[in-house]
């Protein structure tokens, strides 16, 4: 019996219709953003104008009228509709432009090809805002942190926002900040074809460096290494072990 009832519960599940995403309204204007009002055929309503920071515009003979909050389009129609309430026109036609996006971005710093303030002219997930930002540097971490105001800071792997599922990549929020911190580093040299600081992958073993190092040289061995952790002294290592932020590898001489 309760097997039954069981089965009839996910049935019930996977038959239940799955909740759709309201669709996008437009962007909100708020103060200091740039807005075109034109009512075609009637200049002299026409109007190039910022958001006032109280949220308003000002339009001839109608005056003040609240834009904060309103779309292009719902800004079009209530201008529409004071016209009409007015007695200035009968059958007007509006449109409204939006010049510059202010009052709603996003910040994207850190190790991106071009940090910066971005509008969110339109709905923006955080892998778009990445690309849209010149993506992760050869130096920047294979993670990202996004800080939202009155929110504890969430760290977004780079892979998930790529491959993972639709809710690893999230939606952003007016006054997001995307920061992509420097990526974790390990120095290899010694009997290495390319010594120096490198970048550590997820999951990097110490072989896995060498080989990213360019492999040994002809007098090297891969399997005499030494390894530098933290303040402590060179000890023998296993190429196996995992490579961890600071880490100085030292691959050594074979012996004859």
């Amino acid at each position: 019996m309760k097997t039954m009832f069981a089965l009839a519960v996910v049935a019930s599940l996977l038959a239940a219709p799955v909740a759709a995403q309201p669709a996008y309204a437009g962007y909100q204007l708020g103060p200091d953003d740039a807005v075109q009002v034109i009512v075609y055929g009637q200049t002299e309503f026409n109007v190039t104008t910022r958001v006032k920071a109280d949220g308003t515009i000002v339009m001839p003979l109608i005056g003040v009228i609240k834009a904060q909050g309103e779309t292009n389009i719902t800004l079009a129609r209530l201008i529409t509709d004071k016209l009409v309430a007015g007695g200035f026109l009968k059958q007007p036609l509006v449109n409204v432009e939006i010049g510059t996006y202010v009052s709603r971005t996003v910040n994207v710093a850190g190790n991106v090809g071009t940090p910066g303030i971005f509008a969110l002219d339109r709905p923006y997930h955080a892998l778009e805002l990445l690309l849209k930002a010149g993506w992760v540097r050869p130096d920047g971490a294979n993670h990202v942190f996004l800080r939202r105001p009155g929110q504890p800071e969430q760290r977004l792997e780079v892979e998930k926002l790529v491959r993972g599922a639709p809710g690893d990549d999230p939606l952003m929020m007016p006054g997001d900040t995307l920061f992509v911190p420097t990526a974790e580093t390990f120095f290899i040299y010694g009997q290495i074809n390319g010594p120096g600081m490198k970048a550590i992958l997820p999951g990097m073993t110490i072989r896995q460096a060498i080989a990213l190092a360019g492999g040994v040289t002809a007098s090297g061995k891969a399997d005499r290494v030494g390894l530098v952790r933290g303040n402590g002294k060179e000890v023998d290592v296993d190429p196996s072990q995992k490579v961890q932020n600071g880490d100085v590898i030292i691959i050594k001489e074979r012996l004859f």
